[in-house]
């Protein structure tokens, strides 16, 4: 029997409703290749304002993971939200599952919008999606972003206990939940404070319905390729200025990993840790996250090589 209501379609609704309001409009971008992109995109480029990218993670659609951001920066820059390969609208037939690929698309809608230059922000899975585009394509990039991705993990990690789970499968399962309890255990993991205990069964699987149940497959092996052989000798260093945002008590990417990425790019990154926040430190800390977020990309003041707030 169908259902009646959808908290979580009613949710999405209103949030497209809150992009269009703040100047973006949705397209999509057929890549000729088996490959169609979805992407927000300003209704009318200011060409005074810079560009930007934001890149969203594994779990909400876009829209969900950059709505604030959206409404604080879409003031200041030409905002791009686009879904990557497998999320909200986005898909493809070809084979690949690398960020670089995901890298690549980006940059096609990025190239089918001439936008030449941009600043890009890379949220968890998205972190690592951004370093790659930043790695790419130097020279299009002016600033990046990297908030709890942990983009120099090395596959030796997981069995050596960095993580709460000794394996990607493991990961998988915490990440891409198929029912309610599933679901408060992947809450658990990304909030300090996590609400689950006191929501609702009906209102998770309503989420997971409408959030978790399409590409559960090809999620997976995006999770797989990020993991598969990665050793930090192989990571490139990337050139452009870059700030890096972690929450203290992050459980999906130990906070070392962003000490880690700091040490592996040196001078030129700056690294802001949010106090008492774990991986969804853009929920919980909202304020905390985008003020020095829009400092950094305004470039209004500089960041000490690590700052606590």
């Amino acid at each position: 029997m169908p259902k009646c209501f959808s908290f979580t379609a009613t949710k999405n609704r209103c949030l497209k409703s809150t992009f269009s309001s703040r100047g973006l409009r949705s397209t999509f971008t057929d890549l000729k290749d088996g490959t169609i992109m979805h992407c927000w995109v300003p209704k009318s480029k200011k060409p005074t304002r810079p560009d930007l990218v934001l890149i969203h993670g594994f779990g909400a659609n876009s829209m969900w993971q950059w709505s604030e951001t959206v409404r604080i920066l879409s003031r200041h820059f030409n905002v791009y939200v686009p879904d990557l390969l497998f999320f909200g609208d986005s898909y493809t037939t070809r084979p690949e599952r690398t960020e670089s690929f995901q890298a690549q698309c980006v940059k096609r809608v990025m190239e089918a919008n001439s936008v030449t230059k941009m600043s890009v922000v890379g949220l968890s899975y998205g972190g690592f999606v951004a370093y790659d585009f930043a790695a790419q394509f130097g020279d299009c990039v002016e600033k990046v972003v990297i908030c709890c991705a942990g983009v120099c993990l090395e596959e030796k990690d997981l069995k050596e206990g960095l993580f709460a789970v000794s394996s990607v499968e493991d990961a998988a399962n915490i990440l891409l939940p198929q029912t309610a309890e599933q679901m408060r255990e992947l809450i658990g993991y990304t909030f300090v404070k996590a609400p689950a205990k006191v929501l609702p069964s009906c209102l998770l699987t309503d989420f997971i319905d409408e959030m978790f149940t399409q590409y559960v497959e090809e999620k997976k092996e995006l999770l797989l390729a990020i993991a598969k052989d990665r050793k930090l000798s192989d990571l490139p260093k990337i050139t452009q200025p870059t700030l890096i945002v972690w929450g203290d008590q992050d459980k999906i990417f130990p906070l070392e990993l962003g000490h880690r990425l700091r040490r592996h790019l040196g001078e030129n990154a700056q690294m802001v840790v949010i106090k008492n926040a774990g991986h969804g430190f853009l929920y919980e800390k909202p304020k905390d996250f985008h003020k020095p977020l829009k400092a950094f990309l305004l470039g209004t003041t500089k960041t000490a090589p690590q700052d606590q707030i």
